[in-house]
């Protein structure tokens, strides 16, 4: 009796875990196509591609879109177990600690960028031209890289050279071999964090003061760039609880198998596939220009309206 119990158990265990997979790609399957339609409209128009806050745009979605595709590949195969080198695996999370850095990194540039608009208008075009933009994004991702850099030397440090030819199951979590790698590796994050919170919300107080002092078109204008800013923070925070969910996880998975498996998959979709669609609602969707030409591209041309 009690072993059909389990076999029941273990059945509907597995039942969950196929749906939870289901909707997992159900989800990605959708933003990605959103953002692969966002980014062929952003190539479509010259407005677009020549702007600074639009060029930022389109980096972070590539850099979401990146990582959903990756993301979603490494859960594919720790539901089928398929289990590949550890050197490549290295060189799978290499790319995915380094754009999970990028998007947040690439927010806390935009903000600045709104923040240059409202409060310096006179200096806007020449802090932002395509020429700086171009400079911008490689200093993203350079400051991105630092705690890759980070990560991976702790890990080159401590791991012996038998270990790379090892077939194991790939996550993020296998470049942490000492407790002490997760606490490098969490600092490193906070203090990234703490410095995009603070650029953040600077920004916030000081776009609010203009916001209230303007009149007319500018007042408009201004309280439209604080509540992308507020958009900002909201999705910064998101990865920031996202940097969280790993120490989390590890303390559930000592008390409890299920609910650690289940605690992970609502981690994935509240902090990481959730700051990935806001990205497109604050740019895609509520930039009219923007929104209009995705429209007019999505229905083939058959909808009608000037955009310069």
């Amino acid at each position: 009796m009690a072993d059909n119990n389990s076999l029941v158990g273990g059945e509907v265990l597995l039942l969950q875990n196929k749906v939870k997979v289901i909707i997992v790609q159900v989800l990605v399957m959708i933003f990605l196509c959103i953002n692969f339609l966002l980014i062929v409209t952003f190539f479509r128009k010259e407005c677009f591609y020549t702007t600074t806050r639009y060029i930022l745009f389109a980096v972070t979605l590539l850099s979401d879109s990146l990582i959903l595709f990756i993301s979603n590949n490494l859960l594919i195969f720790i539901y089928f177990g398929f289990s590949m080198q550890v050197w490549m695996c290295i060189i799978i999370n290499v790319v995915l600690l380094l754009y999970m850095i990028v998007t947040p990194v690439t927010l806390t540039v935009m903000t600045l960028e709104r923040y240059v608009a409202i409060c310096m208008p006179l200096r806007h075009a020449e802090l932002c031209s395509t020429r700086s933009t171009v400079h911008c994004i490689l200093i993203i991702h350079g400051l991105s890289s630092v705690p890759c850099i980070v990560v991976l030397s702790t890990f080159f440090a401590s791991a012996s050279l038998s270990l790379y030819k090892q077939y194991r199951i790939c996550t993020v979590e296998m470049l942490i071999l000492y407790r002490w790698q997760g606490h490098v590796r969490s600092a490193v994050h906070e203090f990234y964090f703490l410095i995009m919170v603070i650029i953040i919300l600077s920004s916030y107080v000081k776009i609010m003061k203009v916001a209230k002092a303007a009149s007319g078109e500018d007042k408009k204008s201004s309280w439209k760039g604080l509540k992308t800013v507020i958009l900002h923070g909201f999705q910064l925070l998101l990865c920031l609880i996202q940097m969280w969910c790993p120490f989390i996880e590890a303390a559930v998975f000592q008390i409890d198998l299920i609910l650690f498996i289940n605690v992970r998959f609502y981690n994935y979709i509240l902090f990481n596939l959730t700051p990935r669609c806001l990205s497109p609602l604050i740019y895609g969707l509520r930039d009219e220009k923007f929104f209009h030409a995705m429209k007019r591209f999505a229905f083939f041309g058959l909808y009608k309206r000037n955009i310069r």
